[in-house]
C-alpha cells in the first residue's frame, strides 16, 4: 500500500514541513504520496499581506528576526535573496502621562543595559531608580529558571521600573502578563546574569553587542510583503497535492491507518499526520477526553490588528520614531502602535503615513472591542491615532484583522503541558505529531525550522 502523509494545516510551520518531506521524497524517489489540507481559501496562516493603492500591510506576522533568518538557509533555498528588506533605523517610545516618552536605547526589552541607561530614563521616578539599584548588591537565592520572569524582576529592579518600562515592552513581545511567564520561556539568560555578574543590568552591559549591536537591520521582510515567502514555498510544491477549503473534523483509526474527515464529507487515509494547526482547533479532531484535557491546558490570547493609511506625508511622525506601546491602560484602547511606513519603507511607496494599531484581549477594553463592527473599531482607532499622534485627516484604506484565540500564551506550565502531549500522542497515536506556534516557539523562523524538524521525525522513522 501507497505510503501518504498528511500535513493538516497550510502555514508557514506546515508549508516548511511538507517543503521537508518533498525533498525526501525527490532524494529517495519515493512514490510516497503527500498531502497538505488547509482549512482556508488560501495558504499562509497568520502570514497573510494585503495591499492597498501605494500600501502593503501585514494583517499577521510583519516581519523576522534577521539573525535567525540568516543562521538558516530558506531564503537562498527559495530564491528569495534578492526580495530582502530591512527595518528602518529608529527608537520605539512608550506613551505615558499624555505623551510620548523614548525608551532609553540602552537598553534591552526595556531592561536598562548600564547604569547611565537607568539614571537617564525619562520613564522612571528618582525614587523608581533608586529601587532598582537593589540589583547590584541582592544576591539570587532561590530564582529559578522555573519562575515567574516578573517576580524575578520585580524583586531586584523594583515594581516602578518594571511596570512602567519593562513591563509594557517585554509583554508586548510575549503577549502575556509577566507574573504568567516563565523566565525560561523569556529571557532564560537572565539568572545566568545575575549568577555570573552578580547583577542583571551589569549582565546586560557585559552583553550589549548581542542585543543591540550589529547596526539596526534586527528585522527582515521582502519587497512585496511575507506573503512572498508563502507563494514561493506553494510555487515549489511540484510534488505535493494541495487541498485547500479542506476542514479537518476528525481523526480515527481503520484499516491499519489514520481516517481523516473533512468538513465537505471526503476522507483521507494517512499512515503519518502533521498538525500544524492551532491546538483548539487539533483538539477537536479527536474523540479522546484525556487528551481533550491536556490541550485545553495551553493557554492563548486574541489580538485585533487595525491599520491606517493617510495621504498626509510620513515625517508627521516624532523624528527617528518608529512606534510606541501604551504604559496605562486607561489612556489609549490600544495597546501598541507600530509606524509601519516609517519602519518599513517598502509598505509605503510614496511615504504616505501608514500605523498599525495593536488590541489585545489583555486590555481592559477588549471586551467591548471584539463586539464592535469594523467602523466602529475604525473610530476607536482613530481617536488613539488622534490623542497619541495629534494626526486629525481621515484614512484613505484600512484593514482590520481578529486573531480570536489564536495568539500562544507559553505560561510557566507550558512545557510540561507539550509533554504531557507528545508522550500522549506517542503511546495511543504513533504517527501523529504536533508542529506550530501552540506548542514551540511564535517566530517565522521559530516556525520554520520546527516544521522541518518534525518532518525529520516521520523520514527518520521511514529510512
Amino acid at each position: 500500500m501507497r505510503k501518504t502523509v498528511l500535513v493538516i494545516g497550510g502555514g508557514i510551520t506546515g508549508l516548511a514541513a511538507m517543503y521537508e518531506l518533498q525533498k525526501w521524497k525527490q532524494e529517495k524517489r519515493s512514490d510516497v504520496r503527500l498531502i497538505l489540507a488547509e482549512s482556508a481559501g488560501e495558504l499562509g496562516g497568520k502570514i497573510r499581506t494585503v495591499k492597498a493603492g501605494s500600501f502593503v500591510m501585514e494583517a499577521g506576522a510583519d516581519s523576522m528576526v534577521t539573525r535567525k533568518a540568516q543562521a538558516m538557509r530558506f531564503i537562498e533555498e527559495l530564491g528569495l535573496n534578492d526580495e530582502v528588506v530591512y527595518n528602518a533605523t529608529g527608537r520605539s517610545f512608550i506613551y505615558s502621562e499624555g505623551e510620548l516618552k523614548p525608551i532609553p536605547a540602552d537598553a534591552v526589552f526595556g531592561i536598562p543595559a548600564s547604569l547611565k541607561s537607568l539614571a537617564e530614563s525619562p520613564l522612571i521616578s528618582a525614587e523608581g531608580k533608586v529601587a532598582a539599584l537593589k540589583d547590584f548588591y541582592t544576591k539570587n537565592h532561590s530564582f529559578t529558571k522555573s519562575d515567574s520572569v516578573g517576580s524575578f524582576l520585580e524583586h531586584f529592579l523594583g515594581k516602578e521600573l518594571v511596570e512602567k518600562q519593562i513591563a509594557p515592552v517585554l509583554s508586548g513581545v510575549y503577549s502575556g502578563k509577566l507574573s504568567e511567564l516563565t523566565i525560561a520561556s523569556t529571557l532564560p539568560y537572565l539568572v545566568d546574569y545575575k549568577e555570573r555578574y552578580g547583577s542583571i543590568i551589569k549582565g546586560f552591559e557585559a552583553n550589549k553587542e548581542k542585543f543591540l549591536g550589529g547596526g539596526e537591520r534586527k528585522f527582515l521582510s521582502f519587497k512585496n510583503g511575507l506573503g512572498s515567502l508563502i507563494r514561493a514555498y506553494e510555487e515549489r510544491m511540484k510534488q505535493v497535492d494541495i487541498l485547500k477549503k479542506h476542514t479537518a473534523t476528525r481523526i480515527r483509526r481503520g484499516n491499519g491507518r489514520y481516517q481523516v474527515t473533512f468538513a465537505n464529507h471526503e476522507i483521507i487515509e494517512a499512515d503519518d499526520i502533521i498538525l500544524s494547526i492551532p491546538h483548539t482547533a487539533a483538539a477537536k479532531l479527536f474523540d479522546d477526553p484525556a487528551l481533550a484535557e491536556e490541550f485545553s491546558s495551553l493557554k492563548t490570547s486574541s489580538l485585533i490588528s487595525v491599520y491606517l493609511g493617510f495621504d498626509v506625508p510620513d515625517s508627521l511622525l516624532p523624528a527617528e520614531g518608529t512606534g510606541f506601546i501604551a504604559a496605562n491602560q486607561d489612556e489609549l484602547s490600544c495597546n501598541a502602535c507600530t509606524w509601519t511606513s516609517r519602519k518599513w519603507a517598502h509598505t509605503s511607496s510614496e511615504g504616505r503615513l501608514l500605523v498599525r494599531l495593536f488590541y489585545k484581549s489583555s486590555h481592559p477594553s477588549y471586551r467591548q472591542l471584539k463586539e464592535m463592527n469594523k467602523e466602529e473599531l475604525l473610530q476607536v482607532a482613530l481617536h488613539d491615532v488622534n490623542k497619541s499622534l495629534g494626526i486629525t485627516e481621515d484614512p484613505v484604506v484600512s484593514e482590520v484583522t481578529h486573531w480570536t484565540d489564536s495568539m500562544p500564551n507559553y505560561i510557566k506550565t507550558h512545557h510540561q503541558h507539550v509533554s504531557a502531549l507528545e508522550n500522549a500522542l506517542a503511546a495511543s497515536y504513533p504517527g501523529i505529531w504536533l508542529s506550530g506556534c501552540s506548542y514551540y516557539g511564535v517566530g517565522v523562523p521559530d516556525c520554520i525550522e520546527n516544521g522541518r524538524k518534525t518532518a525529520q521525525k516521520i523520514i527518520k522513522c521511514a529510512d
